[in-house]
């Protein structure tokens, strides 16, 4: 039994040792977007949210930046902005995906009046 709880607690202090090391540090980042509406957020923080490494992502539908906390181990910028992107929105310098953009709701395209949120 005592060899049990010994084995138990090494490998508790083990794998809390690995979660803290540094690789593990999250980073955050601001993309500006061309979201419009609740309807928008919801999207972008839906997908972006199952996208791999992404911790969490927040839109600020007054300014339209998205901010996402992420495991750069897992991935990047630049993989954010593509499915930013690919969900039909600009992700700061990167255009959204024409054809994703099309099938997005009439109100949330760019061409559409902007709408309260």
């Amino acid at each position: 039994m005592k060899q049990i709880a010994s084995l138990l607690i090494a490998l508790f202090l083990t794998t809390g040792f690995l979660n803290a090391g540094p690789g593990n540090d999250t980073k955050e980042v601001k993309i500006q977007t061309s979201a419009k509406c609740k309807m928008c957020k919801s999207r972008l923080e839906r997908n972006l949210g199952l996208s791999k490494g992404v911790e969490e992502a927040s839109l600020n539908l007054d300014n339209k930046v998205m901010t996402v906390r992420y495991n750069p181990r897992r991935t990047s910028e630049e993989k954010i902005c593509e499915t930013i992107a690919k969900t039909g929105y600009h992700a700061d310098n990167m255009p959204a995906v024409e054809s994703a953009h099309d099938k997005l709701p009439k109100c949330c395209q760019r061409t559409a009046e902007a709408h309260p949120h």
